[in-house]
């Protein structure tokens, strides 16, 4: 007797894919059936809106056993689907024809389904789909609604009871305190003190550490031509009796650069308002109590009489002006670039190319899958209606309207497969020693999810691939790599990334990147955003005077002037207040409820996964006891599976 167990989750109008109605069907087969290969599930069409989502079929046999089918998929209109048993293999494992092709008509099918396309010039090649509605239904948002950028940017708005403001467009504040109009009614930890202490300098050199851009400072190791710093200009900001030049070879000296920012279109889109862009260039200075702290601004990128190396020492109101100006690029940068171009869109390319060249019975599908939810989906109805002609972007980002459109184009050209791999980009920047940097929490902690993640992701490579040589003949693994390559990077050979894969070494490191982009990078990046973003003299999103261009002429007046008026703040409130919730039913790292894996050793190195994550849990929450300005974005309770948002 064969007994099958069909569960299901439930039909498209009965609401959440993750809060389901399940039924389960039994069916018993009178004669024997044989060894089973294949399972073909049909759906016939009885009403409208019936599509079903299949999760797993179990099969019985005669003799006891239990055979796992996993589907995790819609069934949609009068459709079938064919199943494989859940054992993952690689392409040499097929040895019956049947499955071979079953193999190559499900990547035949994915590929007619999941279509590169260029949606900018210089862009990473995107899914063909204009619309939520045009992707394929696997894929989608189970309710649309939940993830209207307009939709939840306006409730934001209202719910933070800023939407009287919405329209006061060209509107200035009249003051600092009077930005808390907007701010205080749901003010936490993080915000509140940012709001307190955002004026101080070892507030501003903490942000570019442990804020939600903390990926642009460099250690100096000469000053640039272009910002020439003298020791007389900041010996009062030293403190060990050194030159500028001795402190630079001690490693004191740090440096941030907004070059990318320099000659990019300042938003156009509303002719009432005048909008500003810079390029500034920062030097900051670890100090005897070990805070990297801000000693030289300019604003601009080529030095000159009319582009001032503003200091510590000069006028109150000078330096508060450059702090501004430069928290303004960081935001720019990192909202297009670090958040937008490198976790978003790389991660996408990552997606397609997945369900392109890895059928569902290759362990690397269902290694990746849980990493890929929503992904698509999030960066379409980005697309449909945030940073599009006329998108939200555009209302309240002096990058609006373009700007960030050239943005990407530049930094795609920069963009390296090395840079990815958070090890190797912590190095580069020369920002790796927690001796000489020991409150850098972003490093320490995304260190620790990387090497969990690695961790894992070489045990998975270990129960599949046993030698390197089967890592070079896995055609389908080959074909994903070179997908990401020649499409998603358009083939570019500056940006490192491989072509091809041929050692587990490098194979871990690659799915590793993977991963870490979709989960803990986008988390670290992401959902600090209302913590660091929503006092917004701390990170205004756009500048309505230009940068001063000599010392002594900035007052209160100007930067209130300067500063995004009324309506652009309240846009910009409820757009990072949006932007750093998490999604209804959220799924965090190392949560796999879908099980795609049915062998006990990958079952055995998810459970050493998880135990991992919790210990690095654990320690973030022990050391974030008492902490003022506690750190915990790479938490992996607070790490989704997925950039989804």
């Amino acid at each position: 007797m064969l007994d099958m167990d069909k569960g299901t989750d439930y039909c498209q109008y009965s609401g959440h894919r993750d809060l389901p109605e399940v039924d389960s069907y039994d069916v018993t087969v009178a004669e024997d059936l044989g060894e089973i290969q294949l399972i073909k599930i049909e759906k016939r069409k009885y009403w409208y809106l019936d599509d079903w989502y299949l999760r797993y079929i179990t099969v019985k046999t005669p003799i006891g056993d239990y055979l796992e089918f996993p589907c995790y998929r819609w069934i949609t209109d009068e459709k079938e689907i064919v199943l494989r048993n859940g054992a993952a293999k690689l392409p040499r494992d097929d040895k019956i024809q049947i499955l071979k092709q079953h193999r190559r008509r499900e990547l035949e099918d994915r590929q007619k389904m999941y279509r590169w396309k260029e949606w900018h010039p210089g862009f990473p090649l995107s899914i063909d789909a204009h619309s939520h509605s045009d992707l394929p239904r696997d894929i989608q948002f189970d309710n649309e609604k939940g993830v209207d950028f307009i939709l939840n940017y306006s409730k934001a708005m209202e719910n933070l009871y800023v939407n009287r403001f919405m329209h006061m467009f060209q509107s200035s504040w009249s003051d600092f305190a009077d930005f808390e109009k907007i701010f205080v009614r749901i003010s936490n930890t993080i915000s509140e003190y940012v709001m307190q202490h955002w004026k101080e300098d070892f507030m501003f050199g903490y942000q570019f550490l442990n804020g939600c851009n903390p990926v642009m400072i460099k250690r100096c190791t000469e000053i640039p031509k272009k910002f020439p710093v003298t020791t007389e200009m900041v010996e009062c900001s030293l403190e060990r009796n050194l030159t500028l030049e001795e402190e630079i070879k001690k490693g004191n000296v740090f440096i941030v650069d907004y070059e990318l920012l320099d000659g990019i279109d300042a938003n156009k889109t509303d002719p009432c308002t005048i909008q500003y862009l810079t390029a500034p260039i920062c030097l900051l200075y670890k100090n005897l109590e070990n805070k990297i702290v801000p000693i030289a601004i300019q604003l601009s990128q080529a030095s000159g009489p009319d582009n001032p190396i503003f200091l510590p020492s000069d006028s109150t109101y000078d330096w508060l002006m450059a702090k501004i100006w430069v928290r303004s690029s960081d935001f720019h940068v990192h909202q297009t670039v670090t958040h937008l171009l490198r976790t978003h869109l790389v991660s996408e390319v990552f997606s397609i190319a997945m369900f392109r060249q890895l059928p569902s019975v290759h362990p690397f599908f269902k290694l990746l899958v849980p990493h890929m939810r929503f992904t698509i989906a999030i960066n379409t109805k980005a697309r449909e209606q945030l940073i599009c002609e006329c998108g939200l972007f555009d209302k309240a980002n002096a990058t609006g309207g373009g700007g960030h459109v050239q943005m990407v184009q530049r930094a795609m050209k920069e963009l390296t497969y090395n840079s990815l791999c958070f090890p190797e980009a912590i190095k580069a920047k020369g920002m790796d020693s927690q001796e000489d940097i020991p409150y850098y929490f972003y490093r320490d902690d995304g260190i620790k999810v990387w090497e969990a993640i690695r961790s894992f992701v070489e045990e998975v490579i270990g129960i599949y691939y046993e030698s390197d040589e089967v890592v070079s003949e896995d055609v389908e693994l080959q074909a994903f790599i070179k997908d990401v390559y020649v499409y998603g990077m358009k083939g570019n050979k500056t940006s490192g990334f491989p072509k091809t894969i041929k050692t587990r070494e490098k194979l871990s490191e690659y799915l590793t990147v993977v991963i870490f982009t979709a989960s803990g990078q986008h988390a670290a990046v992401n959902f600090g955003q209302y913590d660091w973003c929503s006092w917004i003299p701390n990170s205004p999103p756009t500048m309505r005077c230009p940068p001063p261009t000599e010392k002594g002429t900035v007052t209160i007046e100007k930067i209130v002037e300067t500063l995004p008026d009324r309506g652009r703040s309240c846009w910009h409130l409820g757009a990072v207040w949006a932007l750093s919730q998490f999604q209804e039913n959220e799924l965090f790292l190392g949560t796999y409820p879908d099980e795609h894996f049915t062998e006990r050793p990958v079952k055995l190195a998810m459970e050493k996964f998880r135990k991992k994550l919790d210990e690095i849990v654990s320690f973030i929450s022990e050391r974030n006891k008492n902490k003022k300005l506690p750190y915990y974005y790479f938490s992996p309770d607070r790490i989704p599976n997925s950039v989804a948002v």
